[in-house]
């Protein structure tokens, strides 16, 4: 039995089993301090019974660091396509080798999804790999869908799908698009 529970700073010194897959990004440890500082009530762990961390997701709410367009911002009347409202973000999930397929994935965006609706987001979001077709089936069955493609995304050049998630404040899903994969964008449209 694994227990999801908050992150603390110890457990910075326990992941590093969970960051050995490619495609997880790993940062040093001043960033993660940073979400830990920031958002805690975002920042969770999977712990095993044996006390090893088995997966964990750093999120945060957000908004464009510039005022809204219209005031208060409704998607409806919002003139400008790259501002972003106020919103739960996942900046980085990740789950052990040995405790995928488990169900830990969705716990943990559950998690940071049930935390951003309290605080009354409009959506949660995340970047995805173009290539990790894996991780986008996993988001597409939890609900998520494609918002645009950012062009270059990452550093090694390759694009990232910028996925989302409607929320209760977004009765009307209008923070969500069909056929997002064919809306195309800058990396500097995405702050």
């Amino acid at each position: 039995m694994s227990t999801v529970r908050a992150m603390r700073p110890n457990d910075l010194f326990k992941i590093s089993s969970t960051n050995l897959d490619p495609l997880t990004e790993t940062y040093h440890i001043g960033f993660y301090l940073e979400y830990l500082t920031k958002w805690p009530d975002l920042c969770r762990v999977i712990e095993g019974m044996d006390g090893n961390i088995e997966g964990y997701i750093l999120g945060k709410l957000e908004s464009s660091p510039y005022p809204s367009p219209v005031t208060p911002f409704h998607p409806s009347t919002n003139p400008d396509p790259n501002y972003l409202p106020w919103h739960g973000h996942i900046t980085a999930l990740t789950i052990a080798p040995s405790a995928r397929r488990l169900g830990h994935a969705t716990r943990l965006t559950e998690a940071l999804e049930q935390q951003s609706d309290a605080a009354n987001a409009w959506f949660v979001d995340l970047f995805v790999r173009a290539s990790n077709e894996i991780a986008q089936e996993l988001y597409r069955k939890m609900g998520y869908s494609v918002y645009r493609r950012v062009v270059d995304y990452y550093n090694d050049g390759e694009d990232a799908f910028d996925m989302r998630k409607s929320l209760s404040r977004d009765k009307n899903r209008e923070c969500v698009r069909e056929k997002g994969e064919e809306v195309r964008v800058k990396p500097d449209h995405v702050w």
